[in-house]
């Protein structure tokens, strides 16, 4: 028998509006035992049953809900099931060829609240950030792996980075190492045409940024023939999307000497070394020095790193994206293009917006919009739910000098 958490009244609303968090101040009473992780039941403040999920003292977000329906068990058929519809979302809203390397289980918009899953060719890479779906884990990897080899995708290992510091509010230890046996873990993938080396023990994240697929496919149009600048460009993806769309002249920069090494290898390895180009350097420093010595660009790319993981620090991150985007617009020649993006959740669209239209005021820049994007269709957006679920904003335009 489930022990039994009742909310308060009044409390419970970011469940009631469609979302997956109860936090440890909106709970009255627990009524049963239970050891951390388990599955609970969960009653509103009269009684009436709002579902199950997981708990955990240690964490703030003391539950995290798995279904909302009052008899369903959390057992293993209902674990199959929730894994069986991720798969098949990804295979009706993806290309097949990008099935190839694809986010399969993404979290709370998955309503598999804490884990995430990627898949990299022929390599599974799994992230668990929470206590009660760590239980899980490795029943989910082993329906993943059924799934995925029914379908003709074979699968020679998998690998955990559960290593980010937000396990520590769940009194997680960071962890890193292999599923099963161990296996090569660089790995090669194509995207939009393009070839990778992934790192998956060291690379960002999970390994890669899987959620830029399509908008680094949507610069390619723009660059056949243009010289082009890609700022913070990490493993050098857009700038090879830049390159293998047909530009003259790509530079990318980015401050780490290890991924401007990667970059450098994957231009090689797509053979476009002699066109796509790479250097180490601070690109808040570096964009006044290329304006000052003269040099403009058909097409500017800005890619940054969240300036804010946190709601407190949202005005501060506001100034940070103004000043990076004044500085890249004035680089962008007139007529030319320019991309920018805020993968930060707290810098909600609206800021985003916001800030991109005092940054052209700024840099006396009118923009004309090409289009606005988020994050590809196998990292879903959960409307109504504020689990961090959507979280990328990319904006395209023309820029048009007003002078």
């Amino acid at each position: 028998m489930s022990a039994i958490v009742t909310l308060k009244k009044g409390e419970g609303r970011t469940i009631k509006s469609g979302g997956a968090w109860i936090f440890d101040n909106e709970i009255d009473t627990i009524v049963g035992s239970y050891e951390n992780g388990d599955i609970v039941l969960v009653h509103d403040f009269d009684g009436y049953v709002m579902g199950r999920g997981f708990i955990n003292d240690n964490s703030k977000i003391r539950i995290r809900m798995m279904s909302r329906k009052k008899d369903q068990e959390i057992d293993e058929a209902f674990i199959k099931m929730r894994v069986e519809n991720a798969w098949e979302y990804r295979k009706r809203v993806l290309l097949p060829v990008d099935l190839n390397c694809c986010r399969i289980i993404f979290g709370e918009a998955d309503f598999l609240p804490g884990l995430v899953v990627d898949k990299y060719n022929d390599v599974l890479v799994v992230e668990s950030l929470a206590l009660g779906i760590d239980k899980f884990k490795e029943l989910i990897i082993d329906i993943l792996k059924e799934l995925l080899t029914k379908d003709g995708f074979k699968i020679r290992g998998v690998y955990e980075r559960s290593d980010a510091s937000v396990r520590k509010k769940e009194g997680l230890a960071p962890y890193k190492g292999f599923i099963g046996d161990e296996f090569d873990t660089n790995v090669e993938i194509v995207e939009n045409g393009v070839h990778y080396m992934v790192d998956v023990v060291n690379g960002q994240k999970t390994g890669f940024f899987l959620d830029q697929k399509y908008n680094r496919l949507a610069i390619q149009r723009l660059c056949k023939d243009k010289k082009v600048l890609d700022c913070f460009t990490h493993m050098g993806t857009f700038a090879l999307n830049a390159g293998i769309g047909g530009a003259s002249e790509v530079t990318g920069l980015d401050i780490s000497e290890y991924a401007i090494e990667q970059a450098r290898a994957n231009a090689k390895l797509n053979g476009l070394d002699s066109t796509v180009k790479f250097r180490q350097a601070n690109v808040l420093d570096e964009l006044p020095k290329l304006n000052e010595a003269g040099e403009k660009y058909d097409v500017v790319i800005l890619d940054p790193p969240a300036f804010t993981k946190s709601r407190e620090a949202t005005k501060n991150a506001m100034k940070g994206y103004r000043e990076i985007n004044i500085k890249g617009m004035k680089l962008v020649k007139d007529g030319g293009y320019f991309a920018t993006c805020s993968c930060s959740h707290f810098m909600t669209q609206d800021l985003f917006v916001k800030v991109i239209g005092q940054a052209a005021q700024a840099a006396h820049k009118r923009l004309r919009q090409v289009e606005f994007r988020t994050q590809a269709p196998d990292h879903p957006i959960l409307w109504s739910s504020d689990e961090n679920s959507y979280y990328l904003k990319f904006l395209v335009f023309q820029v048009v000098d007003e002078k």
